[in-house]
């Protein structure tokens, strides 16, 4: 471990939410390991907050069975869960010149690793957080504000712009309405009843109860693009809802245990085909620019993440259910330190 010292590591062990095998919240032990050491290109991060995602919950299941080719195929590679955190670097591996002990940063954390008091992360994926960002914000936003901005991007998505959001009430949502608003784009999205009014107050102008509204009821040709975040209407409601020239952004998708989305991106894949109304299928990425803009836009706050509820370190594994039961508004938190304890 580096010698590097000037932030305090607590001992040799930690207490780590993990677990052993695929399946549901109940899979995770508060189990006792090594605190890692830092390799070559990395730093080892102490935690003060960790944010979930259904990728999150993707691993934890192992469902669809597609994502087993990528994070192992009995159990995930990675046992702690939660890829999205905010944190101080206490120790940096050989090569790393770019930060410093010391440094309080923003990081996605490949295939997870947040359920911790500590965790190793690769240097290239570390954003500064400013100083007048809370850790628990600030931990949103790589995988929700990422994706959200990406999906924006793929529709084209700018000032006059009309856009509708699917799914607007979820973390990738939140952020997508708040960020088209910021574009000066229209924002229509649909959501549940008892979020319209939060919608709302994110920047939509006008909102949609998925109980009561289907894509049929809308005008055709209404808008210019549309972040489908949901995944629940089908491709050819959505295509008539597109102007000629628009696109359809796919974020996410309903499908089957082994495929999952599969069936429904090729078919969207073959109606794209010679189309002015295409869909373009989303798989976002770390972009430390992107990361490093919401951290400004956030910090100026020109946005703000939307919290459900912060839950603490030792209430992990019912953070991890409350997001696996679905219908999350927003974002679920965990904080790892106390706030005390987070500069």
């Amino acid at each position: 471990m580096s010698t590097e010292t000037k932030h305090r590591i607590d001992s040799r062990t930690m207490t780590a939410w993990q677990q052993t095998h695929y399946g549901g919240p109940d899979t995770l032990r508060a189990t006792e390991v090594a605190v890692p050491e830092a390799g070559k290109g990395e730093v080892l991060l102490k935690i003060h907050a960790t944010a979930l995602n259904a990728g999150d919950i993707r691993i934890l299941r192992g469902d669809p069975g597609l994502v087993r080719l990528a994070f192992g195929l009995t159990r995930p590679r990675t046992a702690t869960r939660g890829m999205d955190v905010a944190g101080t670097i206490v120790a940096v591996g050989p090569g790393v010149d770019t930060v410093a002990v010391g440094d309080e940063v923003i990081c996605e954390l490949p295939g997870g690793g947040g359920l911790a008091p500590y965790a190793t992360a690769p240097a290239s994926r570390l954003v500064a957080r400013p100083e007048t960002l809370d850790p628990v914000a600030a931990a949103t936003l790589p995988i929700a504000g990422g994706t959200a901005v990406q999906a924006l991007d793929g529709a084209g998505v700018s000032r006059g712009s009309r856009v509708l959001v699917i799914g607007a009430s979820g973390g990738v949502g939140t952020f997508a309405v708040q960020l088209a608003a910021l574009r000066g784009a229209e924002v229509h999205a649909v959501c549940g009843a008892r979020n319209r009014t939060l919608v709302k107050g994110l920047g939509a102008q006008r909102t949609f109860d998925y109980t009561t509204t289907d894509a049929a009821s809308l005008p055709a040709a209404s808008y210019d693009a549309i972040i489908d975040i949901a995944g629940a209407w089908t491709l050819r409601d959505l295509k008539r809802l597109v102007r000629p020239g628009g696109a359809t952004v796919l974020v996410s998708g309903q499908g089957g245990r082994v495929l999952g989305p599969m069936g429904r991106i090729l078919g969207a894949m073959v109606r794209s085909i010679g189309s002015k109304r295409p869909f373009r299928m989303l798989a976002a990425t770390w972009q430390q620019h992107v990361v490093a803009q919401l951290a400004k836009l956030a910090a100026d706050g020109r946005i703000t993440p939307v919290i459900e509820r912060t839950f603490t370190f030792e209430e992990g594994r019912e953070a991890v259910a409350h997001v696996d039961a679905g219908h999350t508004v927003g974002k679920v938190v965990v904080a790892v330190t106390r706030r005390s304890e987070a500069r």
